[in-house]
């Protein structure tokens, strides 16, 4: 296979395209990033300001912010024709993938440490 062959069949897509599976895993790491914030806020504040309970509200929305970049990155994982440089977004799914994760697994910390402190009280 010659090189004039590889460009003759390449994709139209300019590597600054901003194409629909590019802008979904950017909103898909955005919402990961939100949960894996929230989550470590979560946790390094468990109980909020003056026992309120904001501490474990905010782990329940990082919960929801990292299950929904989980998710999001998985489905551009998914549907991803191509892969990375071809406009699909599949690097920015794994990385959300990957923050997602991040978010999920610092918000169920949180949440267990208010459940345990609740517990104890």
């Amino acid at each position: 296979m010659s090189i004039r062959h590889l460009l003759a069949t390449a994709p139209d897509v300019s590597s600054y395209d901003l194409t629909s599976g590019r802008l979904w895993s950017l909103v898909a790491i955005l919402l990961g990033l939100v949960g894996v914030v929230l989550g470590g806020l979560a946790l390094a504040r468990p109980t909020g300001r003056a026992g309120t309970g904001d501490g474990r509200r905010r782990a329940v929305v990082a919960l929801a912010a990292g299950l929904a970049g989980t998710v999001v990155g998985g489905l551009v994982v998914a549907a991803a024709e191509g892969g990375p440089g071809t406009g699909y977004g599949i690097v920015g799914g794994f990385i959300a993938l990957v923050v997602g994760l991040i978010g999920v697994a610092l918000s169920g910390l949180a949440l267990a440490r208010s459940r345990r402190s609740s517990l104890s009280r």
